[in-house]
């Protein structure tokens, strides 16, 4: 797939006029890739002023393009695939498009970009501006319409915090559990396990947990846990055992409920240092600042809410931060924040 194959003359787009230019935006997350199409539309500073709904011409899903995950032959044929037919579905020329923008897991430094880059760029004609984010940017994007201000808490299988401020940006956590993400599920799962181990051979106190994970697990003893983890030891496998934590810790039992309580405490220090990093909080605190709160161990409408207590516990050293949940999907959010880059790029150039 290449500007040529499609017959696209250098500057072609440009005669079109921006009523037939298209917007791409693309998500890559752990397990798929989305791609969605949507026309130019006017821009504008206020997210209220954005159509209504959305006109979403195309929408594709393919299988993981994190290279990480992959590889990067398999990534780069996913990214061709889903692209090409989101064109397709909607009609769209390659040569119409302005604007693409990634969000893809697995960019953790400029190499991861520039690597992602060099293939879009082999993909579309030269004209077309592309945009490579970590997936947790394009999870922000679909909480605040695009807007590139406020920051966002991913707390799932993993957990990363990420903000932006008058165009610096600035990440904490989201290096992998091996690294110390123990807000994220997988933290929260594995130290439940190393619970029930300890209660077993005498280093810990008795708990609640032991029963429920045994049960969970279809396990008759905590020595049979030591050969369930190693058999396969996918953070998401272990992360899914975080619903028996959060019911152990609203039937009392103690050592759960700490459990629970150091996560909130990380997930809350991991927004910290992002929003003191970008003085997202103004000069007095005070400052009002969106939170985007994205994945399963925030999304809480049980007793023990740990999305809910993260939020107080930010609250209370930040009260202008207020929460917001994701408006539209990830994919959205991505097309949304090529609009915004390219609307930024346009008033840049007006001053000149």
């Amino acid at each position: 797939m290449n500007s040529q194959k499609w017959g696209c003359g250098e500057g072609e787009a440009h005669e079109n006029g921006h009523g037939s230019q298209f917007l791409l935006g693309l998500d890559g997350g752990a397990t798929s890739t989305v791609c969605v199409c949507m026309p130019l539309f006017p821009f504008s500073d206020d997210p209220n002023n954005l159509p209504d709904p959305l006109p979403i011409l195309a929408r594709s899903v393919a299988g993981c393009s994190n290279h990480n995950s992959v590889g990067e032959t398999a990534a780069r044929l996913t990214l061709e695939q889903v692209i090409t037919e989101a064109l397709s579905k909607s009609g769209a020329d390659l040569c119409a498009v302005c604007a693409v923008c990634l969000g893809v897991s697995g960019v953790n430094h400029p190499t991861d970009q520039e690597r992602i880059l060099t293939w879009l760029r082999e993909m579309f004609p030269s004209h077309v501006k592309l945009y490579v984010q970590n997936d947790a940017v394009a999870a922000m994007a679909s909480g605040t319409m695009g807007k590139l201000h406020g920051c966002v808490l991913v707390s799932g299988t993993g957990t990363i915090s990420y903000g932006f401020a008058d165009g610096k940006e600035a990440r904490a956590a989201g290096a992998g559990p091996i690294l110390g993400d123990w807000g994220s599920g997988y933290g929260i799962a594995a130290r439940a396990l190393t619970a029930v181990m300890r209660a077993h051979d005498g280093r810990g106190s008795k708990t609640m947990l032991t029963t429920r994970i045994l049960k969970a697990l279809a396990l008759s003893s905590p020595d049979e846990i030591i050969g369930w983890t190693y058999a396969d030891p996918s953070w998401a496998r272990i992360a899914a055992l975080v619903p028996e934590v959060v019911s152990c810790a609203e039937a009392g039992d103690q050592i759960a409920n700490e459990i629970l309580v150091d996560a909130v405490q990380e997930l809350t220090i991991s927004v910290k240092a992002v929003v003191e990093r970008l003085n997202l909080c103004g000069e007095d605190g005070s400052a009002s600042f969106p939170v985007v709160m994205v994945g399963g161990v925030l999304e809480g409408n049980k007793g023990w809410d740990i999305g809910n207590e993260v939020i107080n516990s930010i609250q209370k050293l930040f009260p202008g931060a207020h929460p917001e949940s994701p408006k539209v999907e990830p994919a959205i959010g991505a097309a949304l924040l090529a609009w915004n880059f390219l609307m930024k790029e346009s008033e840049g150039d007006n001053h000149h």
